[in-house]
């Protein structure tokens, strides 16, 4: 008997809670409650936030390798990066300077530092990669990438002749960038940034206004640091890309800033979709697909601009395939994400920690909720599709990597798929 519905689900990562793929199999959950004959082809998605390296590892046949370095704050803390399975590296700024890194009661922009991220890229050099891949998301830091061009060998000193400090705000102070000691090896390296092409370093909508607040910035704070990054902009251009816009080009204000910092050092900056959804085949397993469900941690005026859920919804429009999006906090803007129908996690005002703490539970509950609608929406239409199954609790559907889960009541056991699994013709 063929499946009732055919759905993909493509959600990213709800920050600070769950994984790309552990909201995959939480919103499998949901959906399974109520349509137990469903055919699922869930599809992770990564944006170069928390999970890209280990993502991409197990995507290429490559590996994890531990590596301690600078954490945001600037204390040692393990991290890593990838060796992908053609040689080349992968890493995920997330997992050195990431906001989750920096406890709620010490996030400040001004003061954090990307100086981990160049240890890594050092460390991909020194395992032999000339190739280095560089995903921007999640971020904690705001220092225009200044922490990770100083562990690549580049000094930032004042008008003393002092070493600048960690951090964006003491970028005001920058009198001299010395880039005599930067790692030769960059020359000969490919340095490619995978990052959101909307955000930009300077301006109106320059990464301390946008972001800033979000990483713990009071409104001086971020005017501030606004003022310290216009400074840091033209002391990059004058030292290493006269003539190359590093203060508002497309990607320059990936990560805080870290995408004028590497592009200054030679990288190129690539809109992340276009990097790290090769491979999935994701139009193909669109158009095979009755219903889309994405989702993230929210849906605002920035879901359009790079996320997940707006790029999901880009490419389903182009399939013809309806999308519903689930997220933990719906804000202004929600509605102009392209989305046909959206739901928010909360059935109720919840603390955030007690929030945070029942991502998974919260998402399946979100999924069946928002299924059940769809189904009445259909009805109405005068399209009835096979029985609904009546709620019960289900399973969480494993889907490590992705794949096809054929549901039923009770566990949904999936064999491990290989990188890219599309789903049986229809």
């Amino acid at each position: 008997m063929s499946p009732s519905y055919r759905i993909v689900v493509a959600p990213g990562g709800f920050k600070e809670s769950l994984s790309a793929r552990e909201a995959a199999e939480a919103i499998a959950e949901g959906l399974l409650r109520v349509l137990p004959d469903a055919e699922l082809d869930l599809v992770p998605l990564v944006d170069g936030g928390e999970g890209t390296a280990e993502a991409l590892a197990a995507a290429t046949g490559g590996r994890i390798v531990p590596c301690p370095a600078t954490g945001p704050l600037g204390d040692p803390v393990d991290s890593g990066f990838a060796l992908l399975g053609d040689g080349s590296a992968v890493v995920e700024m997330a997992a050195v300077a990431g906001l989750a890194l920096v406890p709620p009661d010490r996030r400040d922009p001004g003061a954090t530092t990307t100086y981990g991220v160049g240890e890594l890229i050092r460390a991909a050099l020194d395992a032999g990669a000339r190739r280095v891949l560089v995903g921007c998301g999640d971020s904690g830091t705001s220092d225009g990438g200044a922490g990770a061009l100083r562990a690549l060998g580049v000094r930032l000193l004042d008008a003393s002749g002092a070493e600048l400090p960690h951090g964006g705000s003491s970028l005001s102070r920058l009198a001299v960038v010395d880039p005599g000691g930067l790692d030769p090896r960059l020359a000969d390296t490919e340095l490619l940034v995978a990052c959101n092409p909307y955000n930009v370093l300077c301006g109106e909508r320059g990464v301390a206004r946008v972001f800033g607040p979000q990483k713990g910035g009071t409104p001086a704070r971020c005017e501030e640091l606004s003022v310290a990054l216009e400074h840091w902009a033209a002391a990059l251009t004058a030292a290493f890309a006269p003539g190359v816009d590093l203060r508002c080009a497309p990607g320059t204000g990936a990560s805080g800033g870290l995408g004028a910092g590497l592009a200054a050092v030679g990288a190129r900056l690539l809109p992340r979709f276009e990097v790290l959804l090769d491979g999935l085949d994701l139009a193909a397993r669109l158009g095979r697909a009755d219903l889309v469900v994405t989702g993230e941690g929210a849906l605002d005026a920035q879901t359009v601009r790079g996320k997940v859920p707006g790029e999901v919804a880009r490419r389903a429009r182009e399939a013809g395939v309806p999308v519903l999006a689930l997220a933990g906090s719906l804000g202004e803007g929600a509605g102009e994400a392209g989305l046909d129908a959206y739901e928010s996690l909360a059935p109720g005002p919840l603390p955030l920690p007690e929030a945070l703490g029942r991502a998974a539970e919260l998402l399946a509950d979100a999924a069946e909720r928002a299924l059940r609608t769809v189904l009445v929406g259909t009805r109405l239409r005068g399209r009835p599709p096979e029985a609904a199954a009546p709620a019960c609790s289900g399973s969480r559907a494993p889907a490590a990597g992705g794949g096809v889960v054929r549901g039923r009541h009770g566990p949904a056991a999936v064999p491990a798929p290989p990188a890219v699994r599309s789903p049986a013709p229809r």
